[in-house]
Formats: C-alpha cells, sequence, structure tokens
C-alpha cells in the first residue's frame, strides 16, 4: 500500500492511525459510501464519523463491503464515532452507541469520543439532529464520562475519548479521583488560521492525542452563515508548496504531522482523497512549520454560537 500510514500509540497502549477519513457535511445520498469505499481502496485505515453527521448507514455499508470483498478485515481499520449532545444522560449513552454500532455493521468500536462537553436537553432527543426543541439539561461531564468508562469496561469501545473540550474540561477529567479509564484522544479544531497552540501543547503534555478536524479550515458556512478564509491560496503555503512540489493542501495537512498532532480530513472528490493520502514522502522544516504557526487569526470555522448559554460552552473567549 502506497503511502502507509503511521500509527500513535494512545494512552492505554492501542495503535491509531495518525491520519484518518473525515465524513461530516456529506449532502447527497451515497456520496459518503462511495467516498469511503475510495478512501479505504486508496489506504486510509481510520474512518471518522459521528451520530450527527447522519452518515453512519452509508459507512457501515462501504465498509461491510470492503470486509466482504477481502479488501481489509474488521481489524485493519480503526473506526471512531461521537455520542450526541443529547445523549450525555448516563442511562443513554449505551443506547446511542449501539445505534452507531448497528448502523455502522460493527460489534466494536476503536474510538468513542463525547462530541461536545455541553449536554442537551429535548422535546425528543433525536430532535438533536434538527436542531429543533433544544435546551440546557443538569447532567455532567462526570456523570458523561463514567457512563463512557462502562462501553470500555464491557468491551463494546478500545478507546474513549473528548471532542471540543477546552484544556480545563480535560484537566477536570483527568483529575477525577474516581477515574477510571483516562481519555485517550481530544478532536478538535486547528488549520493554520485557528493553531490552537496552547490547547494542542497542554494535551500532549498530559498524554492526551490530539486529532485536528476541518485541518484546511474547511466547513462549518451553515453554522457561522459566513464562507471561511482560504488557506489554500495562502502566499506562505503557497510558496512552501511550490518549494516542495506539493499542493497547498498537502503542506497544511503535513503542517499538521509536523507538529505531531492525528488528523482526519474530508474530501469528496476521489483524485483529492488520494492527493490528500499522499504527505508522507516529505516533511517540512523547523522553518516552515514556524512560518504557518504565525498564520494565525484566531478564526474558527465551527463555534457553535447557538449553544454559547450552555453549561459547558467550551469556547469561554465567545463567552
Amino acid at each position: 500500500m502506497a503511502n502507509k500510514v503511521p500509527n500513535v500509540k494512545l494512552n492505554n497502549g492501542q495503535l491509531m492511525p495518525v491520519y484518518g477519513y473525515g465524513t461530516w457535511n456529506f449532502l447527497k445520498e451515497n456520496q459518503v459510501r462511495d467516498a469511503v469505499r475510495v478512501a479505504i481502496d486508496v489506504g486510509y485505515r481510520h474512518i471518522d464519523t459521528a451520530a450527527i453527521y447522519k452518515t453512519e448507514p452509508e459507512i457501515g455499508e462501504a465498509v461491510e463491503g470492503k470486509i466482504k470483498d477481502g479488501v481489509v478485515k474488521r481489524s485493519d481499520l480503526f473506526i471512531t464515532s461521537k455520542l450526541p449532545n443529547t445523549y450525555h444522560d448516563p442511562e443513554w449513552v449505551e443506547v446511542a452507541l449501539r445505534k452507531s454500532l448497528k448502523d455502522l455493521r460493527t460489534e466494536y468500536l476503536d474510538l468513542y469520543l463525547v462530541h461536545w462537553p455541553f449536554a442537551v436537553d429535548a422535546d425528543d432527543r433525536e430532535s438533536y439532529f434538527d436542531m429543533k426543541g433544544l435546551r440546557p439539561s443538569k447532567v455532567t461531564l462526570l456523570d458523561t464520562w463514567r457512563a463512557m468508562e462502562e462501553l470500555v469496561l464491557k468491551g463494546l469501545v478500545k478507546s474513549i475519548g473528548l471532542s471540543n473540550f477546552n484544556a480545563e474540561q480535560v484537566g477536570r477529567i483527568l483529575n477525577d479521583k474516581n477515574l477510571r479509564v483516562k481519555p485517550a484522544v481530544n478532536q478538535i479544531e486547528i488549520h493554520p488560521y485557528f493553531t490552537n497552540t496552547e490547547l494542542v501543547d497542554y494535551c500532549q503534555k498530559v498524554g492526551v492525542v490530539v486529532t485536528a478536524y476541518s485541518p484546511l479550515a474547511k466547513g462549518g458556512e451553515e453554522i457561522t452563515e459566513q464562507k471561511p478564509p482560504d488557506t489554500l491560496t495562502d502566499p506562505t503555503i503557497v510558496k512552501i508548496a511550490k518549494r516542495h512540489g506539493k499542493t497547498p493542501a498537502q503542506v497544511v495537512l503535513r503542517w499538521g504531522i509536523d507538529r505531531g498532532y492525528t488528523l482526519v480530513p474530508k474530501s469528496v472528490t476521489p483524485s483529492r482523497i488520494k492527493e490528500n493520502l499522499e504527505i508522507f514522502d516529505f516533511s517540512l522544516t523547523s522553518e516552515e512549520v514556524k512560518e504557518i504557526n504565525g498564520l494565525n487569526r484566531n478564526y474558527k470555522c465551527i463555534n457553535y454560537l447557538p449553544f454559547k448559554g450552555y453549561p459547558e460552552f467550551p469556547f469561554t473567549w465567545l463567552i
């Protein structure tokens, strides 16, 4: 397999590919199914999804087909999904997971993340997927985390982690005197215009692997109602790309690898799915990494401002 993706060791000893395929914001029927098939064919072994993406059934179909065809075994794949906000209540955590397992056509997940730190109550738990009838929940982070731990102890997931948690929230989980299973990963937004340096450094210091979503600063227009700036036309990135004979996207993705975190980019175009994987035959110099670091604007593509007043809303500078 060309451009074989290296692994990172999580704090429980499990190996996770440093590079995965993201599956958020697919709008057309069968689009994600076909894209995942391409991703597996060209060498992706980490598939990242979430219940709220509404892509799990198609991903399950694609993965099952590739296993039946002998392209991969289930053990070759690392599948990540995420707990919806309306399922934070301890009695609902396993219910949500089992729904994802059914949709993904698998008996276990390699990684299950708490998608956002804030808990949401609703007239109907499924209404969160339509963003209707929502209100803050009184369920605490630690209550939810204890239910997440049970999933590991029952063998339903291999690792558990966090997504969109700030440093204080990560620390609160790690420092809980009743902690049984440490969070292995914190998946957060990172790209050249939002380097998120303090949170990246903190997580790496405490042994929590960082995964970057929206690593190309794409997505979020329907939430923020504004078009994000285009990192791929930035003169600094274009200059570095020409120097290496690579595309701007490949340089941005390699920048993440050279900063020491993992990434889950998304594309729907087969040629770009393949191109995005071709980043393991070069590396950036320390000076080039610093140049790209210097592009930071503290611009977030995904801010979830409709939940700004909820307890545990993680982006404290927006409050």
